[in-house]
């Protein structure tokens, strides 16, 4: 019997750590909670830049090159935290005359990443539209039904 109870408790943790592991590294995973998190002010949906602006924005991608170079949106620019200066020194006529919206995504839903990048690109070159695209990356694969 104590034999049995020991069994059970040891398929129980393993069962729980397969479980948990799935969930960590599935490209899918649902949410934890059943309330999205609000917007905030300098965010957008994915579903409202595609009705507001038929996904005719500049992209700008602030994850790390390596991930950039993987996947990245058609026609998105890199501009991240790591080469900040030097890859905006890249892409700076073309902010300085873009008429389009400006995304910034990074690589997760909770990244912070493109949060920072539409700090400093907003203190380098005033943009009327310039927003975080909530959810990141994942947001856009799912929306590409990918």
């Amino acid at each position: 019997m104590k034999q049995a109870l020991i069994q059970a408790c040891l398929i129980a943790l393993l069962a729980g750590v397969l479980a948990a592991g799935a969930f960590q590294f599935h490209p899918h995973a649902p949410a934890l909670y059943l309330i999205q998190e609000p917007m905030l002010a300098d965010e957008i949906g994915l579903k409202e830049i595609n009705e507001r602006w038929k996904g005719d924005v500049l992209w700008l991608d602030a994850r790390p090159r390596d991930q950039f170079d993987v996947a990245h949106i058609p026609e998105a620019r890199l501009l991240n935290e790591q080469d900040f200066d030097n890859q905006l020194f890249e892409i700076l006529d073309t902010l300085q005359t873009v008429t389009k919206p400006v995304i910034i995504y990074c690589g997760g839903q909770k990244c912070e990443a493109s949060r920072h990048v539409r700090e400093k690109l907003m203190k380098s070159v005033p943009l009327d539209r310039c927003f975080v695209l909530k959810g990141g990356w994942p947001a856009w694969l799912a929306g590409q039904g990918k």
